[in-house]
């Protein structure tokens, strides 16, 4: 799986520690340009330098992927830095929160779980699809096993909904897309061994590793997956 010579998005790059860490770091020492994006930019830009400190391609850009106006402004830096032609989109921006019992649920709560998790999906996939037409790139959505059938949602139903969509959104794009070569996935993780989720979980959890989710990301966005859309991968 090289990538040399190829440019990709991905969103949601804050953190140490968290698994778009992971995956930026895999793309990136595979040849990769990696553009990272997140709402504050002191996370991308420091997840940006150490792999620029490690003699890789990237930067760091910040968004509000909730505002379709900065969306739009996003994409169009992108465009301007690659020439217009995008290999792969990463949307792992998103969050989790409990909404509790839905009779006993916050609207704010619920609101908030859809304007992170499929708002900023839709806005993000809305504004580069243009420009990996050009190249029949890939788009990879991160949804969850608690939007798989036959999931406990009890508690999290704002959560689990709004991780739902974004597996339609991925089906809708995978058929709309098809003719122009753009292809659409999306992950379906069990718990994974981030920073945050061990200090919330603690160690002895059953999680999948970044490593291991990066490895699913990286094979979708591959010619190797070249045939594979509309398809959720589950990954525990």
């Amino acid at each position: 799986m090289e990538f040399s010579g190829r440019s990709v998005v991905l969103t949601g790059v804050g953190r140490e520690g968290q698994v778009g860490e992971a995956v930026a770091r895999a793309f990136a020492e595979r040849g990769a340009r990696v553009f990272l994006v997140d709402r504050q930019d002191s996370e991308a830009q420091a997840r940006s330098d150490a792999l620029i400190a490690a003699g890789l391609r990237s930067a760091a850009l910040g968004a509000d992927l909730t505002d379709a106006a900065a969306v739009e402004g996003l994409a169009a830096r992108v465009r301007d830095a690659t020439g217009g032609r995008l290999h792969a989109l990463v949307h792992l921006a998103g969050g989790f929160a409990s909404s509790g019992p839905v009779a006993d649920s916050d609207p704010v709560v619920w609101g908030r779980q859809f304007a992170i998790n499929i708002t900023t999906a839709y806005l993000t996939a809305r504004a580069f699809i243009p420009l990996l037409r050009g190249t029949r790139g890939a788009i990879v959505f991160f949804g969850s096993e608690a939007a798989l059938p036959g999931a406990r949602v009890a508690g999290i139903s704002g959560y689990a909904a709004a991780k739902t969509a974004v597996l339609t959104l991925a089906q809708a794009i995978a058929q709309e897309e098809r003719d122009n070569g753009v292809r659409a996935n999306a992950l379906a993780p069990t718990s994974i061994r981030t920073a945050a989720n061990l200090a919330e979980m603690g160690p002895d959890a059953a999680y999948v590793t970044r490593e291991a989710v990066a490895d699913v990301v990286l094979w979708l966005c591959s010619e190797a997956a070249r045939a594979v859309t509309g398809q959720i991968v589950r990954v525990r």
